[in-house]
């Protein structure tokens, strides 16, 4: 397995113990990242690669496999277009090359190019980069080049970094897609939204949320309504987030808690908790959809997001009647084509399905990619992707001499909004991880507070070493805002395709604090 980019331990405990037991059986684990984390010391290999190199590294392995003649050439032939593009495009990628960009020999190649079955996960330390979609493509090509999906004990997994993430992606929220990952702007694909509907679909793609900030930065978006997210601490440039969603006409949130958002909004609607409080469905990142079931119910003032939209609906003159989650997600299988079989009582009677699921006979779809073997393939084939490496945005210099990289901690959980209140024996206050030689380098004493600027801004924070992390390399999390405002330093650079901010690569310098003269 390559875990590329990803601390399983911490980010993702329960694949952790799943990936210790196959460990133990014999299993080969390559870990590719820039720390030498808990699950890096776990692996057969440990490749510390640096921030915002992926690309380089990927296809400096590609090309040592195609060289070394460890390709699938029948599965490349038969299944996969645009071969010979991909190989002149890594042809220039050599070890040499390779050791240079990444800090790190290509020594992976062999070890996932002759294995049987391999695994590639990642997480957000391949997407939140400004080239976070070629970064997944790159590794996409691996797969593909050594033939390694759609098969048992292959593929490649995103391990999301919030739960439901692919739930939400299945259900539309992207801004060019309808339920089902139906292309929006296909007029065969709305048609049958709009004859259940009774309405026109707008054509046109929307907004992904940089862009969403960028019109309300020009004067275009004067009104937002957001749903169980936090932008006032989630977005990078914190600074920026926080003066746009003040100056809207008018801000609603719907959440479970009183956020940081929901203390800017005009308007806050108190939301039922989703994971006890709600029925419904959720997704896993191998596309089982499984039920959720209300445990507890909601305190008084606080409604299932149904009803609340519901209720919005028929105030702005749109009587929706009272659907039950159950009608809700009828309406939406009998619309994608993919969750068409998906009944609850089926979803009940077999522990959840993968989609895509047809109809009611279908038993769910254990491999996405298995069509690919096929004789002949089913489908469209898979098609190779040329990527090269860019760097990241916020370059070093003298100045701004540290990479800082943010991520995520075993006991805490994003922007701290629903972990931040409770107390855990794991947590430590928040303070900049930097590497002993770096603090031996600046004078700088373990537990010492000090100035971490970026050329965004600057943050008073307390030091802790790190034995983990190499010169030049500096964490933060973003769990707890409230004791260093991590985000004023991240750049808001992000990719186009995807709208992801680069929050993994940003150039900062630390300095003493120096005391004040009496």
């Amino acid at each position: 397995m390559l875990l590329w980019g990803s601390n399983a331990r911490e980010t993702h405990p329960i694949f952790f113990h799943h990936l210790l037991r196959g460990v133990r059986n014999g299993a080969r684990l390559v870990a590719v990242d820039p720390r030498r984390t808990s699950s890096a010391e776990w692996a057969d290999l440990w490749l510390g690669i640096d921030v915002g190199s992926d690309i380089a590294l990927a296809n400096a392995i590609a090309r040592e496999i195609i060289h070394e003649g460890l390709a699938d050439k029948q599965f490349i032939e038969r299944a996969t277009t645009g071969f010979d593009d991909y190989a002149a495009c890594v042809e220039p990628y050599t070890l040499e090359l390779a050791e240079r960009e990444t800090g790190v020999p290509a020594s992976a190649a062999h070890a996932y190019g002759r294995a049987d079955r391999a695994m590639i996960c990642w997480t957000l330390g391949i997407t939140e980069h400004h080239n976070a979609v070629d970064n997944v493509l790159a590794l996409i090509n691996l797969a593909l080049l050594t033939g390694k999906v759609g098969r048992y004990g292959c593929g490649l997994n995103p391990l999301r970094g919030q739960n439901n993430v692919q739930g939400g992606g299945d259900m539309g929220a992207i801004p060019n897609r309808l339920p089902g990952f139906q292309d929006l702007e296909d007029p065969a694909k709305r048609a049958p939204f709009e004859h259940a509907w009774k309405a026109a679909v707008p054509p046109k793609r929307g907004y992904h949320l940089s862009q969403m900030f960028e019109s309300m930065e020009h004067g275009e978006m004067r009104a937002v309504y957001i749903v169980g997210e936090n932008p006032a601490r989630s977005e990078a440039d914190q600074t920026r987030a926080v003066r746009l969603l003040s100056g809207l006409e008018h801000l609603v949130v719907q959440d479970i808690f009183l956020t940081q958002t929901a203390e800017l909004a005009h308007v806050v609607l108190p939301a039922a908790a989703g994971w006890a409080e709600s029925e419904g469905t959720v997704t896993s990142s191998e596309r089982r959809v499984q039920r959720v079931r209300r445990a507890l119910e909601p305190p008084a003032g606080a409604l299932d997001d149904v009803e609340i939209m519901v209720e919005i609906a028929r105030r702005l003159g749109c009587d929706w009647g009272h659907p039950t989650a159950e009608q809700v997600w009828d309406e939406c299988r009998s619309l994608s084509p993919m969750h068409g079989g998906m009944s609850y009582a089926r979803l009940d009677e077999l522990g959840g399905i993968q989609w895509p699921c047809p109809d009611e006979t279908h038993p769910g779809t254990q491999f996405l990619h298995a069509r690919l073997w096929n004789d002949p393939v089913e489908g469209p084939p898979a098609p190779f992707s040329v990527v090269d490496h860019d760097p990241p945005v916020d370059r070093l210099s003298e100045e701004f001499p540290i990479r800082l990289t943010t991520g995520r901690r075993l006991d805490s959980f994003n922007t701290g909004v629903q972990t931040g209140g409770y107390s855990s024996p794991l947590r430590q206050p928040e303070a900049l991880l930097l590497s002993p030689a770096d603090g031996a380098r600046l004078g700088i004493i373990d537990g010492e507070r000090v100035m971490a600027s970026s050329r965004r801004g600057s943050v008073e924070v307390p030091v802790r070493f790190d034995a983990t992390l190499r010169p030049g390399l500096a964490f933060l999390t973003l769990h707890f805002p409230d004791q260093v405002a991590t985000n004023v330093l991240t750049i808001d650079a992000t990719d186009p395709k995807s709208g992801t901010a680069e929050f993994k690569a940003s150039a900062i310098r630390v300095d003493k604090i120096t005391a004040p003269v009496s």
